[in-house]
């Protein structure tokens, strides 16, 4: 069973629907005491960075969230704005401090000129070759599709588990511990996406 978290910002029937056509269960819900009953759980989010948190915290789903995922161990995947929420602190409309499971910062893509801001699109990704996220996809098609203007920059490479190149270098994928989170949308990734999801369903961290 998965718990996506909804904390009202975020793309939440669509990744529900995804899971519905893997043939996974899924609740949505705010509430702790469902969320427990879950085998592993889901971050989304869209917007703002500022919002997002606030909305977390009125919740108290980050109480709840430190319970479960930072001391409990249970599985968590963060995707687009609830992968950048795990960093230390977003400078998006003014600088908000984030839940800080990963040592990190989120800042405006930098970009030459030519390109535009938000980064909308299908991208390739460059994975570490010890990533287990995406067995069985063709390396020579690692592509998902982003929609973002916000990045996150990390202070330890080591929990870079995959890049992308938008006019430059930025970090597409996180993993640590029982924890992975992606800045691209698997759910609006077709066939690649699907079966990013179908190994995080089979991930034991």
């Amino acid at each position: 069973m998965i718990g996506i978290i909804d904390y009202g910002v975020g793309n939440i029937r669509s990744l529900y629907n995804a899971f519905q056509w893997i043939g996974c269960d899924a609740v949505v819900s705010d509430d702790p005491d469902v969320l427990r009953k879950t085998d592993r759980l889901l971050l989304p989010g869209v917007g703002a960075f500022g919002d997002a948190i606030q909305a977390i915290r009125e919740r108290s789903l980050d109480e709840y969230l430190d319970e479960d995922v930072r001391r409990g161990g249970k599985p968590m995947l963060g995707i687009c704005l609830g992968m950048q929420l795990l960093a230390n602190s977003s400078s998006e409309h003014g600088m908000h401090a984030g839940l800080g499971y990963f040592d990190a910062d989120v800042e405006l893509l930098t970009l030459p000129p030519g390109l535009k801001i938000p980064h909308i699109g299908w991208n390739d990704i460059y994975n570490r070759s010890d990533v287990p996220f995406f067995d069985g996809l063709p390396t020579e098609q690692m592509n998902f599709y982003f929609v973002h203007s916000f990045h996150m920059v990390c202070h330890d490479a080591a929990d870079v588990m995959s890049t992308c190149d938008y006019g430059g270098i930025f970090t597409a994928a996180v993993h640590r511990d029982n924890i992975v989170a992606v800045q691209f949308h698997p759910e609006k990734s077709q066939d690649n996406g699907i079966r990013f999801l179908e190994n995080y369903l089979n991930w034991n961290p």
